[in-house]
């Protein structure tokens, strides 16, 4: 009778216990994932003397062209100028201009806001980039089964959306896509056509045979 009694009650903990565990972790009853990604924007500053920018090989330019090769610039970040005299260092943003086209980028008219202006006769060159993630990935706290909620795991979204924000090229693009710069319709079907103007390997009844040469 005690060996019974002792199973029932081992029997009511496991139980318990598997109840307790089912329990635990966020409850998603739908088919989106609770992992998303999110994108998080950082900004980069150097303050450059204007009079010394009198052309892309000049030293101060070369300066900056190192730096912008110590942040490995490329696709996705957004460079820009701010300038207490937006309209008396033209020379000198040409010479920026010049630098940043060497890297592929050209550079943006609005400049992000910084939490202090550039020092009197200086110009700030700023450098958002913006990085995609998802926090609190990989998740398990909620485990697969027992189930009695209905909800899928907590881990769900981590992988797919965890490649995605790993793989795009521009972050950015995950909080607003890129706009349309024609209205050509033959540019956008221009792919389509060359795919429905190509014929067939099979064309007039000759199959084609290839050979490497050997014996």
């Amino acid at each position: 009778m005690e060996s019974i009694n002792m199973r029932r009650i081992l029997a009511s903990g496991i139980l318990a216990s598997a109840l307790a565990l089912g329990a635990c972790g966020p409850v998603n009853r739908g088919l989106e994932a609770a992992n998303q990604p999110v994108v998080t924007r950082a900004n980069y500053v150097l303050d450059v003397n204007p009079a010394g920018l009198t052309s892309a090989q000049s030293p101060e330019a070369r300066r900056i062209d190192g730096w912008f090769a110590a942040l490995n610039l490329g696709y996705g970040d957004v460079v820009a100028i701010e300038d207490p005299m937006p309209y008396g260092h033209e020379d000198a943003r040409a010479a920026v201009a010049a630098v940043l086209a060497d890297h592929g980028l050209l550079l943006s008219e609005a400049a992000p806001v910084t939490p202090e202006a550039p020092v009197n006769g200086m110009m700030r060159i700023v450098v958002r980039r913006a990085n995609a993630s998802i926090p609190n990935c990989p998740n398990w706290d909620r485990i697969s089964q027992p189930e009695f909620a209905g909800s899928g795991m907590s881990n769900y979204g981590c992988a797919v959306n965890g490649n995605l924000a790993a793989m795009i090229a521009n972050p950015e693009d995950l909080v607003r896509g890129q706009e349309a710069n024609s209205s050509d319709a033959r540019s956008v079907t221009k792919a389509i056509k060359s795919y429905r103007d190509t014929a067939p390997t099979g064309a007039g009844g000759a199959i084609k045979s290839e050979s490497t040469g050997g014996k």
